[in-house]
């Protein structure tokens, strides 16, 4: 009697390979990590405005540089007095188990603003030993080595 091992990946077969391009070209139009984000705001590249969208109490707590503050609930209303008409916009939240970014870039969408979500939120942006920014400044953070190199290099990935 054989017993043959079956695949659990391959149960359901992969996509044929233009589909499978154009499935990952249409999420990276929806989404930005990180270690993009950061690169962007550290070289001063102009073409997007970073939202945090938490609380006031989350925000006080720490944010990112540069970011502007603006709580989902209030997006429908401020918008346009916080974030330039024609801007791209990127949305973070709390972190991979939160979907608070996601509810933010559907608000900025239907606003008519184009909007990709900052994959790992303030968690992985802490994680990955970035400054965050409180009402005494700035604050270094050290490096998770589960999320990033430890001596800080970028992941070039």
């Amino acid at each position: 009697m054989s017993t043959a091992v079956l695949s659990a990946v391959l149960s359901t077969p992969p996509a044929v390979a233009d589909v499978a391009a154009a499935h990952f070209a249409a999420r990276l139009s929806f989404e930005a990590d990180v270690s993009d984000v950061h690169a962007d705001l550290a070289s001063g590249a102009p073409g997007f405005v970073l939202v945090d969208s938490r609380s006031l109490e989350a925000w006080e707590q720490g944010h990112l540089p540069g970011a502007v503050h603006l709580p989902t609930a209030e997006i429908a209303a401020r918008a346009a007095e916080v974030v330039p008409a024609g801007s791209v916009v990127v949305t973070y939240c709390w972190g991979p188990g939160c979907n608070g970014a996601t509810r933010a870039a559907l608000a900025f969408a239907r606003l008519g603003y184009q909007v990709k979500e900052m994959l790992g939120g303030y968690e992985y942006w802490v994680r990955e030993g970035f400054d965050t920014q409180t009402f005494l400044g700035l604050r270094k953070n050290d490096v998770d080595p589960l999320t990033a190199p430890a001596n800080g290099a970028a992941c070039a990935c």
